[in-house]
C-alpha cells in the first residue's frame, strides 16, 4: 500500500492533540472517508464544527471499552490509527483499573474489531514510558505494544498488519510541561519542577503525526517505530521559556516540588534487549518483533 487515495480511515482519540492533527493530515492526503471516534462530547462537538462542510469526515461519540460500537464503526475500514488512551501518569496511578480497561482491554477491542472486519493496517500510538516502565501508564502502553505484536504474529494471510509507534513528550500537547509552564509564567510564577535533573525526549506535534503516517506504509508487521529525537533537561526548558516569554531579567522563581508517583528521572527510547533487534532508517529506529508470525511457514 502506498497511497491514502480511496481508503477508509478510522482514528480513535480524534479529539486529542495528536488525533486531531492526524485527522487534519489524513483529510489533506485525499482519503475517501475518515471516521473519528472520541469519548469527549464537548470536544467532539467543536471538532464537528470545524469539519461541518466536509463531505467525507464522520465523527462519532465512542469509547474503546464499547466493543460492539468498535465492531460496527470498523466495517469497511482500511486503516486504523489508534491514538485514544488515558495518558496522564498521575491519573493512571490513581485509577489503575480505568487505565487497564482503556489502554489494554480497549486496545484488544480495537484489535478484535480490526480482525473481524478485514482491516488492512492498524497503527498503535505508544510512549517512551513503555520502556522499562515504572508507572501504570507506561505499563499499559507496553502491554498495548505487546498486544499489537502478538496480534500480528497470529495473523493469517490477508489479515491486518499491526504495528506500533513510540512517542516522546509531544511539545504543546494538552497536559504537557510547555502549556503548564506558560500558564505559570503568565501568572508570575513560580514555575514548578519535580526534579532539576529530570530529562525528557521531546518531539513536535508534526514529528509525532508524521511518525504515525509514515508507519502506515513502512510497517511489515509487529514493529515498533521510534523517531530519533533530542533529550531536553526540564529545568533548561523552564529557564528558556522564562527568557522567551518575559525577558532575560524577569524575576520568575523556580520551585522544586519533588517527583510524583511513578515518575522517572529519565526516559529511554528502547531497552537493552530491543537494541539487539533494532535497525535505523533516516529518521526512525525500527524495533523488529521478537518472534516471527506463527503462520509464516504454513
Amino acid at each position: 500500500m502506498s497511497s491514502w487515495q480511496g481508503k477508509r480511515v478510522l482514528i480513535t482519540g480524534a479529539c486529542g492533540t495528536v488525533g486531531r492533527e492526524l485527522l487534519r493530515q489524513v483529510v489533506t492526503r485525499g482519503a475517501y472517508e475518515i471516521i473519528g471516534l472520541d469519548n469527549n462530547e464537548s470536544e467532539l462537538f467543536f471538532l464537528g464544527e470545524e469539519y461541518r462542510t466536509a463531505t467525507n469526515v464522520y465523527l462519532y461519540l465512542g469509547d474503546l471499552r464499547d466493543r460492539d460500537k468498535l465492531m460496527r464503526k470498523m466495517q469497511g475500514v482500511d486503516i486504523v490509527l489508534h491514538a485514544a488512551a488515558l495518558k496522564h501518569v498521575i491519573l493512571c496511578e490513581k485509577t489503575p483499573r480505568d487505565a487497564v480497561q482503556t489502554n489494554i482491554l480497549g486496545t484488544q477491542n480495537v484489535i478484535d474489531a480490526a480482525q473481524a472486519n478485514g482491516v488492512e493496517r492498524v497503527i498503535f500510538t505508544s510512549s517512551d514510558k513503555a520502556v522499562n516502565p515504572t508507572n501504570v501508564m507506561g505499563t499499559t502502553k507496553l502491554m498495548g505494544e505487546r498486544l499489537m505484536t502478538a496480534a500480528n504474529a497470529h495473523r493469517r494471510a490477508g489479515g491486518p498488519i499491526f504495528a506500533s509507534t513510540r512517542f516522546g513528550n509531544v511539545l504543546g500537547s494538552r497536559g504537557s510541561v510547555i502549556p503548564l509552564f506558560k500558564k505559570q509564567i503568565e501568572r508570575g510564577g513560580p514555575v514548578t519542577l519535580t526534579d532539576p535533573s529530570m530529562t525528557r525526549f521531546i518531539m513536535t506535534l508534526e514529528e509525532a503525526t508524521q511518525l504515525v503516517l509514515d508507519s502506515v506504509f513502512l510497517a511489515c508487521g509487529g514493529e515498533v517505530f521510534v523517531t530519533k529525537m533530542p533529550v531536553a533537561r526540564i529545568e533548561d526548558l523552564a529557564y528558556a521559556m522564562i527568557a522567551e516569554l518575559t525577558g532575560e531579567d524577569a524575576d520568575i522563581a523556580i520551585e522544586v516540588i519533588g517527583t510524583k508517583a511513578g515518575e522517572k528521572l529519565y526516559e529511554e527510547l528502547m531497552n537493552d534487549e530491543e537494541t539487539r533487534r533494532t535497525f535505523e532508517l533516516d529518521r526512525y529506529f525500527v524495533v523488529l518483533p521478537a518472534f516471527k508470525s506463527v503462520y509464516e511457514s504454513i
